[in-house]
C-alpha cells in the first residue's frame, strides 16, 4: 500500500506539471533542444545572403557554438550528444564561412583535431585516384562498404595527420554515414565547399544532384529513385543547382538539359516554400537552400529571402536555433493521450477547447510540398508543417479520448482514417509521408508508424461507413501481417524516429517495442485476431531489457532514462511482467521526488539521423506511464 500511495503522490505531481504546461491557447507547444548544426547552418545561410545586415546573428551564433563545444573539440546534435563528424564538420564550416577563423582560432583548431580523429576511425582514404565517378561522369564521393568502426589502416592513420585530409579522407568519411543516401551528405560537402574548406578545387568533391528531375509532374517523383529522401526535394533543387554552378557536368547532354531546366525548377522551388519561408520548419533543410542560393549570386531571390527571413525570426535569444520551430500537434496529442489514463483530470471546457484547435490543425486540400491529399495533420500548427503517418493517428486517437463524439469531429476523423489507409505500402506498412516513394529511410514503411495507425484505425473502425468497413479490416490484416513480418528474432521491433546513440546502430528498440506491444494489446482487447505469441514475446523483450536499477534505456546496459522507462512500463502495465512494472514504476516516481524527470534524453531521430531531445516528453510519458500503473493496479 505504501508503494502505491507514493506512486499515486507521484503522478499527482507529475500531471499537474504537464498541465502547468499548456499554454495560453489551452495546449501543449513544448521546446526543442537548441542544436549546433541548426546554428552552424543558419550562420552560414545569413552570412551568404548579407553578412553585414545579419553580423549581430552571426557572431551570436559563433559564440554560442564556442560556448558548447564538446571536451574533444567538436559537436553533437544536442548538448547532451556525443560529437559527430557531421555536425562537428558543419561547425567547423560556420567559422570559414564567416571568416571567423582568426577571431576563434583555438575552436577552430580543436574542431580540425576532433575532425581529423573522426576519419580515423573506419574510414579507407582512397585517395583522388579512388573517388568514384557519379551517374553522369564527374567526381563523387568513395562509397566503400568498410564497416564503421574497423582498424585503421596505416595509410588512414598517416593522411588523418596530413593537410590532404580535408579533401581525400573527410568527404569519404562524411559519404560513408549515410551510404547511398545522399539526402544528408551532399549538402554538408556543399557547405565545407562554399565555406572554402575543401580546398580550391572543393565543388568538385561534392557529388551532383539531378535537379532537373524536379522540372517533371510531382506524379513521376516517386517512381525516379531520386538519391534523397520526399521531403528533400528543396533541396534537390537549390543545392543540384549551386553544384551545377560552380562545378557543371563535363557530360554535354545533360549539362545542357540542366541549363535549360534551371529557370522552371526554381519557380517549382517557390511553390515548395510556406509563406514564413521555414521549409518544414526546419533550420538545417531551409538554411541549405537558402545558402544554395546565395552562393550562386541569387542571395536576393524571393526565396532566399523568405529563408533569410525565417532564420532571422527564428533565432533564439542565446543565439542558437532549433532543429525545428516547434512540434506543437505532436506534443499536444502526447499529452492527451497520457491524460486519458485520468479522465478527471481535464476539464469539459479544456477537452472542447482542445478538440476544436485539433480539428482546426487537419490539411483540408493538397498540401503544396508533398501533393498529399486532404486529411492528414501535420506535427505542428505552423505553415510549414506536412501532414504525415505519426502525427495523423496521434490527433485520431486523441479525438477518440476527447469525446463526445459530434459531426465535425467524426467527418474530420474518418476523413484521417481514410488519408492513413490511402498511404498504405504493398508491404502493408505505413511510410511517413508518401505511399511508394521508395526505399531510403523516411521514405520506407516502419513498424511504430503502422502500430500507431493500427491504433487509430482501431479506435474510429465502429464509426466507418458499413461499405468502408471492409476495406478497412484488410486494411488492418495487412498492417498486423507487417507487424509479424518484421519482428526481430529476439522478440523487438526497431522504430523509425526515434533512437539512442549509446545503442548499436543508434536504434531504439524498447520505443518501438513499446509501440508496437501497446497496439497488440489493444488490438486484442478488442477481440481482434493477432498474433498472441508475437505480443507475448515483444513483452518478454522489454522486461528483459530492463536494466539493473529498474530503469530502462534503448537496450539492456544503456543508461535509464525517463522516457524509455516511462514507455516500458506503460507497455507492460496490466501484463504478466508484474514486478518490472512496479521496479519502474518506483524509479520513476524516485525521479520526480527528486525532480531529476524533467531533464530530457536525446531520443529523439529527426530527418537524416539528426537527434534531438524535447522538453515536455519526460513529462508527458511519465504522467502516462503511472497513470497506467496506477490505473491497472487497482483493477488488479
Amino acid at each position: 500500500m505504501k508503494e502505491q500511495a507514493r506512486l499515486a503522490a507521484a503522478l499527482e505531481r507529475a500531471t499537474a506539471a504537464l498541465l502547468a504546461e499548456m499554454n495560453a491557447a489551452g495546449h501543449w507547444t513544448g521546446e526543442l533542444s537548441s542544436s549546433a548544426l541548426s546554428t552552424a547552418t543558419a550562420v552560414v545561410a545569413v552570412a551568404g545572403v548579407d553578412s553585414s545586415r545579419h553580423a549581430d546573428l552571426i557572431r551570436g551564433g559563433l559564440r554560442w557554438l564556442e560556448a558548447n563545444v564538446n571536451a574533444d573539440g567538436g559537436w553533437g546534435d544536442t548538448t547532451r550528444s556525443k560529437s559527430n563528424i557531421s555536425t562537428t564538420a558543419l561547425c567547423w564550416a560556420a567559422f570559414g564561412a564567416a571568416k571567423a577563423d582568426s577571431e576563434f582560432a583555438t575552436t577552430v583548431e580543436r574542431a580540425e583535431d576532433c575532425l581529423r580523429k573522426e576519419c580515423g576511425t573506419g574510414v579507407s582514404p582512397v585517395g583522388r585516384a579512388g573517388i568514384l565517378p557519379d551517374r553522369d561522369g564527374d567526381s563523387g564521393i568513395a562509397r566503400e562498404e568498410q564497416p564503421a568502426g574497423s582498424p585503421v589502416s596505416p595509410q588512414a592513420e598517416s593522411l588523418c595527420h596530413d593537410p590532404a585530409w580535408r579533401t581525400d579522407v573527410l568527404p569519404s568519411a562524411i559519404a560513408r554515414r549515410y551510404g547511398t543516401d545522399r539526402t544528408f551528405s551532399v549538402p554538408i560537402l556543399m557547405t565545407l565547399a562554399l565555406s572554402g574548406r575543401l580546398g580550391p578545387d572543393g565543388w568538385r568533391l561534392v557529388p551532383k544532384l539531378p535537379f532537373e528531375l524536379a522540372a517533371l509532374s510531382h506524379r513521376f517523383w516517386g517512381m525516379l529513385r531520386l538519391p534523397v529522401v520526399s521531403y528533400a526535394l528543396p533541396a534537390l533543387i537549390a543545392i543540384g543547382q549551386t553544384i551545377h554552378h560552380h562545378a557543371p557536368t563535363r557530360n554535354p547532354v545533360t549539362r545542357l538539359l540542366r541549363g535549360l531546366t534551371r529557370t522552371k525548377t526554381l519557380r517549382v522551388l517557390e511553390t515548395l516554400q510556406p509563406p514564413n519561408g521555414g521549409f518544414l520548419e526546419a533550420t538545417p533543410l531551409t538554411s541549405f537552400v537558402t545558402m544554395s542560393l546565395a552562393a550562386m549570386g541569387l542571395g536576393s531571390h524571393v526565396v532566399a529571402e523568405k529563408g533569410a527571413a525565417f532564420l532571422v525570426n527564428s533565432v533564439r535569444p542565446h543565439g542558437s536555433w532549433p532543429i525545428d520551430t516547434n512540434l506543437a500537434t505532436w506534443t499536444t496529442t502526447l499529452a492527451i493521450k497520457a491524460l486519458a489514463h485520468q479522465p478527471a483530470a481535464t476539464s469539459a471546457e479544456q477537452r472542447l477547447a482542445l478538440r476544436e484547435w485539433l480539428l482546426a490543425q487537419q490539411w483540408r486540400e493538397e498540401h503544396p510540398y508533398t501533393h498529399a491529399a486532404p486529411g492528414g495533420w501535420a506535427w505542428t500548427d505552423l505553415p510549414g508543417g506536412v501532414p504525415d503517418a505519426d502525427d495523423t493517428p496521434g490527433v485520431l486517437l486523441a479525438l477518440r479520448h476527447l469525446g463526445p463524439i459530434d459531426d465535425a469531429t467524426r467527418s474530420a476523423a474518418l476523413a484521417g482514417v481514410e488519408w492513413l489507409m490511402a498511404l498504405q505500402n504493398r508491404d502493408g506498412g505505413i511510410p511517413t509521408f508518401c505511399r511508394g516513394w521508395g526505399a531510403l529511410p523516411f521514405d520506407r514503411s516502419s513498424q511504430d508508424l503502422t502500430a500507431h495507425a493500427l491504433r487509430a484505425w482501431l479506435a474510429w473502425g465502429s464509426e466507418m461507413p458499413v461499405a468502408r468497413r471492409a476495406a478497412l479490416d484488410r486494411a488492418m490484416e495487412r498492417g498486423l501481417e507487417y507487424l509479424r513480418r518484421t519482428q526481430r528474432a529476439d522478440g523487438a521491433w526497431v522504430p523509425l524516429w526515434f533512437g539512442n546513440e549509446h545503442a548499436p546502430h543508434d536504434e531504439n528498440p524498447l520505443y518501438g517495442t513499446a509501440l508496437v506491444v501497446t497496439a497488440l494489446r489493444e488490438l486484442a482487447a478488442s477481440g481482434q485476431a493477432i498474433a498472441p505469441d508475437s505480443a507475448a514475446r515483444g513483452a518478454a523483450w522489454i522486461a528483459s531489457a530492463q536494466n539493473e536499477d529498474g530503469g530502462w534505456g534503448g537496450v539492456r546496459g544503456v543508461p535509464s532514462s525517463v522516457e524509455e522507462t516511462a514507455l516500458a512500463v506503460e507497455a507492460l502495465a496490466g501484463t504478466e511482467h508484474r514486478a518490472a512494472v512496479g521496479s519502474g514504476a518506483i524509479w520513476l516516481a524516485e525521479r520526480v521526488e527528486s525532480g531529476q524527470w524533467r531533464e530530457p534524453s536525446p531520443i529523439g531521430f529527426y530527418f537524416a539521423r539528426l537527434w534531438y531531445h524535447e522538453r515536455l516528453y519526460p513529462l508527458i510519458w511519465t504522467v502516462g506511464a503511472l497513470g497506467r500503473a496506477c490505473l491497472t493496479s487497482r483493477v488488479s
